[in-house]
Formats: C-alpha cells, structure tokens, sequence
C-alpha cells in the first residue's frame, strides 16, 4: 500500500504518492489560483492526487489514506480548516468536501507540523521518537513530534514557536504582539537589522554586495558577507544566532526532545549557522551533567511538505 500527500500552498499545490518508508514515487503540481473559491482548489485537488497515482502506475485501490499539510490551522477529529490566511479559508470542512472525489481516510494537519514529521520518518530526526523543526525563512514555523507522532496540541496552536514572546515590549509583529521570535530569527530580522548596519556603516560590505542599494539586501547576502568577516554582517548574524540559540533552549527545556532540526531557506547557511548556534546554547543550560539535544540540518527540503502529509496516514 502507498500514502498520497497533498502540500497545499498559497501559491501551488503539491501531490506526491509516497512509499510506507517515505520515499516519492511519483508527483505532480498545480497552480493554487488561491482567489478561487475553496470548492475548486479542492477539485483540483482531488484531480491532483488521481494524476499522481496514474503516474506511479497505480490505481486508486492501492492508497490507503490521503493527506494534506495546510498553511493554517485544521481540527484534525472533524477535518475542518479553522483558520488558513494564505488561501483566506475560514471553518471550511476539508475533509467532508474532499471525500466527496476521493474515498479515502483523508488526515490534515499544519504544514511545518507535516514537515517535522517528515524529517522523523526519511530525513534528519529518522529513528528519534521526539523531536521539533525550526523552519527559518521569511517568518519563523516550526512542528512538534512527540512519540513518533505530530503534536498539535488542544486547540491546532502548538508548533507556532514564531510568536512566543522573545524580547518584552520588542519589535512589533505582524501577529499583533511584539517581541516575537519570528521578529529575531528570521529571513525578515536579518534584512531589517542588516539594513540598520549599512546605515550605520555604509562602508560594510554588505551594502557593496547589494550594489550599493539597501533595497537589494537579502539574507544570504548578509550571512556570504558574516563569512567573509565583515564586522557589521558578523554583528547581525551573531545577534540572529544568540536569539536563535535563546528560542532553541527554551524549546529544549520545554519539551525535551531527542533532536533539533533547522529547515527554512536560513538553514542553508549550514554549517556556518550550525556551529555558531551549536557554541551558544551551552551557555544557556543548567550545570547539570544531562545530555543536550543536538542541533541539525533539515535533510528533505521541498520534499518534506508531500512526505510529511502523505505519512499523517501511516
């Protein structure tokens, strides 16, 4: 038997027919067209998932259970998308509208939270029973997984490590607060606290990276130019790393879990991030002599979104 994982974006969606182990069999994509109402996204959907097990040379009597990773939030007992701001989604019954094409057991959960579990079957955290991704790129998600299973907690909420509170009265967010994580660690963070820089020291080599416009600052600019030493960047990328490093130990001291993966366009900084994040959060543990979760990096990318839903119904 084989699972079908449906990543459903903003801007595509993602179908990808996956093996008991986790590995892509076959895939097949689409535009999301997310103006549309949630009835035709849906179709296409459903479209979506019979062309990919087609593709794998299967029929639909091979599936035994189809799911979909949404960039929301979803009750996974009645499979209604409580809330999904990318699409503008609002207690729509997934599940019911899907199964109306599809006659499957269909299982939805958050994306980052499909991703963790993902790296926990065929990636990164593979073996471990507990473990939290960080996804680190424009904002900051991340997906909890605790006894081999995705944790979403009571209400859908758990694994939103973006917006706890990191710095009283901090930078305002656009959640509403201010002092998120995501205002610190994030893609967004780099540019803004590099932007600053360059302000401040016009000769840093950031700003010649960009051509001499702030505007074209980008967060792999300011980390290539952290590499090369450059006092400014180092600065920026050091302050990133110490509030990564706080987030990561109060998550570690909250949960306890076996391991940490990072994923998100910044975990592509690799070892450059692993190994200054990784010399931080000792500093942040008790004396005691207990074994400190390791830092990773995230080892599926893309591929994490189809993996991780197709495996909410194994």
């Amino acid at each position: 038997m084989v699972y079908v994982g449906i990543d459903l974006g903003g801007t595509n969606i993602a179908v990808g027919v996956v093996s008991e182990a986790g590995s892509i069999l076959a895939e097949t994509g689409a535009k999301t067209l997310a103006d549309r109402p949630y009835q035709a996204i849906v179709r296409d959907m459903a479209e979506l998932v019979k062309r990919a097990v087609a593709k794998a040379r299967l029929t639909m009597d091979d599936v035994k259970a189809v799911g979909i990773g949404i960039p929301g939030v979803a009750f996974a007992d009645t499979g209604v998308v409580y809330n999904c701001t990318n699409l503008g989604w609002v207690n729509v019954p997934l599940r019911a509208e899907m199964q109306q094409y599809i006659h499957k057991p269909i299982f939805i959960d958050n994306d980052a939270n499909a991703a963790a579990l993902a790296e926990s079957v065929a990636g990164a955290s593979a073996g471990c029973k507990s473990s939290i991704l960080l996804t680190l790129g424009t904002g900051v998600g991340g997906g909890i997984v605790m006894d081999g299973k995705p944790w979403a907690g009571a209400h859908g909420r758990a694994g939103e490590m973006g917006h706890m509170i990191l710095v009283p009265d901090g930078v305002p967010c656009t959640c509403g607060k201010s002092g998120c994580v995501e205002r610190y660690c994030s893609g967004t963070a780099l540019i803004r606290e590099a932007k600053q820089a360059c302000r401040n020291f016009p000769e840093t080599s950031i700003l010649q990276k960009a051509g001499g416009n702030i505007e074209k600052i980008n967060a792999k600019l300011v980390i290539d130019a952290a590499k090369e030493g450059d006092a400014p960047a180092l600065r920026v990328f050091n302050s990133f790393a110490r509030y990564l490093a706080m987030t990561i130990n109060n998550l570690i001291w909250a949960f306890d879990p076996e391991i940490v993966v990072l994923g998100g366009g910044l975990s592509y900084a690799g070892g450059f991030l692993l190994d200054a994040v990784n010399a931080l959060i000792p500093r942040h543990q008790m004396g005691e002599p207990l074994p400190i979760a390791p830092v990773v990096l995230a080892r599926l990318g893309n591929e994490a979104g189809i993996i991780g839903a197709a495996m909410l119904g194994r």
